[in-house]
């Protein structure tokens, strides 16, 4: 079933970086990944929070307590409260894009190779792949529902699928060409501009067609 998704609200540009990369959401603030570090945003007011300069160039990922952030090779485990890396995996071969956490693991999609995996947050063991038939950049898990970006060919959805076969199961248009980062909350979907330096606010509007 494919519907439309609307533009609720626009943060930015960011004044953190050029790029706006992982996108993830603690239930009370908004976290994005640029080169600059991770930041973290007001939702209400479009305000920064706070902000650690470590290396963050790709997903980011809550899993309740800690932040997890993609870089380069690894995935570093965050405390929120004051930016120090306490811990450190391996991120899987082959180049990350989006990461978000459920179900006691991380799932991590990688762009080219058209996947989302599951990992171990503890050993970044591969614990499942997924295949997609697009490009693959932010994930995220809402309410028992995985859903995933995709940005290609200057065109940016939003897909539901099952997380055992990877059908897709619900897709959203959303009129914007790039999605980075993808934090879901309730109906609402936090996705990352890339270069255009913000953050939209996405939910789902009326069928387009069945």
């Amino acid at each position: 079933m494919n519907k439309q998704a609307v533009v609720e609200r626009e943060y930015g540009p960011v004044t953190e970086g050029s790029t706006v990369a992982g996108v993830a959401f603690d239930g009370e603030k908004l976290w994005f990944a640029s080169e600059e570090g991770l930041t973290a945003l007001d939702p209400s007011t479009g305000a920064s929070e706070a902000s650690f300069p470590i290396p963050a160039d790709a997903g980011t990922a809550f899993d309740g307590t800690h932040l997890y952030q993609l870089a380069e090779e690894r995935i570093d485990k965050v405390n929120p409260a004051t930016g120090e890396v306490v811990a450190t995996l391996p991120a899987p071969s082959g180049g990350s894009s989006g990461m978000t956490w459920a179900e006691g693991t991380l799932w991590i999609g990688q762009y080219r190779d058209c996947k989302i995996l599951q990992v171990d947050p503890t050993t970044g063991a591969v614990l499942r792949t997924i295949d997609s038939d697009r490009f693959v950049t932010g994930v995220s898990w809402v309410d028992g529902e995985l859903w995933h970006a995709t940005s290609q060919d200057d065109v940016s959805d939003l897909r539901r699928i099952d997380p055992e076969t990877g059908a897709v199961l619900e897709r959203l248009d959303t009129g914007v060409s790039m999605i980075s980062g993808l934090a879901a909350h309730g109906d609402a979907f936090y996705c990352g501009g890339g270069h255009s330096r913000t953050i939209r606010k996405l939910r789902r509007a009326e069928i387009v067609d069945p």
